[in-house]
């Protein structure tokens, strides 16, 4: 995202490259939340938690932490969906309510996310907000594939259908990134 010809011209190159490298930082950020283990242990923490056995959930709220390999969630409630066929194996969790995804220095924040295990995907919508540092990307819905590596933030909440930017459109992305000084 750093946007950054004798002179006019050689202005708006230059400005072009700063937004471009800008971008790349928080790209940067999603990717390495992309190359997040997955098949890590998850611990969990809440103010109350409910098993729902016959629909193979655990419903966690109030205060829910939950952190995988140093991926850390927090929400107000998480509907965690299992699969329970001899080995217990978590296929999704759903989190609503203020959720703060952190990784080292970033954070991802939104009013809904979810993290398709099978999938490998993680999407955030509404009031999506990525910061890195002092560099910060705004959207309505952010999706991060992590078998692939490849994100994308979408204007409106709904966004596009997929990872690769088809579909609805009509938000916008904005953000802002700082400059090193030369």
């Amino acid at each position: 995202m750093k946007q950054l010809l004798p002179t006019m011209a050689r202005w708006g190159i230059g400005s072009f490259a700063v937004t471009a490298a800008a971008f790349a930082g928080i790209q940067l950020s999603a990717q390495a939340i992309a190359s997040h283990n997955s098949n890590a242990p998850v611990s969990y923490a809440a103010d109350r938690i409910e098993l729902q056995d016959r629909q193979n959930r655990v419903v966690l709220s109030g205060n829910v932490k939950i952190t995988q390999a140093g991926l850390n969630l927090s929400a107000a409630r998480t509907i965690v969906n299992y699969t329970d066929a001899g080995d217990l194996k978590i296929q999704r969790i759903m989190a609503t309510g203020g959720v703060n995804v952190t990784r080292g220095n970033e954070r991802a924040r939104g009013d809904t996310a979810v993290y398709d295990f099978d999938r490998r995907i993680i999407t955030m919508a509404g009031n999506v907000r990525l910061n890195r540092g002092g560099d910060t990307l705004n959207g309505g819905r952010l999706v991060i594939d992590l078998a692939s590596g490849v994100s994308s933030v979408d204007g409106r909440a709904s966004g596009s259908s997929s990872v690769t930017g088809q579909g609805q459109s009509g938000g916008r992305v904005t953000g802002s990134f700082s400059v090193p000084e030369n």
